[in-house]
């Protein structure tokens, strides 16, 4: 149903996450984050926006990811047919797997990335995507979006791709959120749409927004 990246660099402090999936909104359905607590990505069968906003409050209050499933799972009498992936404040991921997942599902986790799927063609898919992310040199967005794109040369999702979006937040740059919520070729889109988010006058405009390090920014005298 849905192929998933979320990444922390350690050297930036940027977390950025992408998705993309046979059906609507996977921007709005699966990813969620902010630049103080870290990353979500709830998916799967039948996913819960519940897990995904219960993780987010508690690596904000300061517990692991790891922890922070564990807490919000434990208790879910469906949770075999849901997947989540997480990387907390500190850059530590963390997934789950429920073994009720329609095949192929399943997650890989490396130095401050997690990549998760299912309802995937094969593990290849999951695969292709770390060995993208290990080796590209790009921005964190034109990266994000081509690891997608190394994922669904494998076959991505079973029934095709609908929808894909991109999350990224920088402690000097506002919050970057970009969704194709319903389109033939929406990884193609997304990327269009980044490019264009990387050009004037947008990306003049966001000189004026606060940002983590320094939250009573306004536009600078010129």
């Amino acid at each position: 149903m849905t192929l998933s990246v979320l990444t922390f660099n350690k050297k930036t402090g940027v977390f950025a996450a992408a998705a993309a999936t046979g059906n609507l909104c996977v921007g709005g359905w699966v990813l969620r984050g902010d630049i103080e607590s870290g990353l979500v990505a709830s998916q799967g069968t039948s996913p819960s926006t519940f897990w995904r906003d219960d993780i987010i409050r508690r690596m904000y209050e300061g517990k692991s990811s790891r922890l922070a499933i564990d807490e919000a799972t434990g208790n879910d009498a469906g949770k075999g047919y849901r997947q989540v992936a997480a990387i907390d404040k500190n850059g530590l991921p963390a997934a789950f797997t429920g073994i009720e997942s329609i095949q192929y599902a399943g997650h890989l986790i490396g130095d401050n990335y997690v990549i998760s799927g299912n309802m995937l063609k094969s593990r290849e898919v999951l695969l292709a995507m770390e060995e993208t992310l290990t080796k590209s040199i790009s921005l964190v967005g034109q990266q994000l979006i081509q690891i997608l794109s190394a994922g669904a040369s494998k076959g991505g999702d079973t029934r095709g791709l609908k929808s894909a979006a991109l999350l990224v937040f920088d402690p000097d740059r506002p919050p970057l959120d970009l969704r194709i919520d319903s389109h033939r070729s929406p990884i193609e889109a997304l990327n269009e749409l980044y490019e264009t988010s990387q050009k004037a006058p947008y990306v003049n405009w966001l000189d004026e927004v606060p940002v983590l390090s320094n939250k009573m920014k306004w536009q600078e005298e010129k």
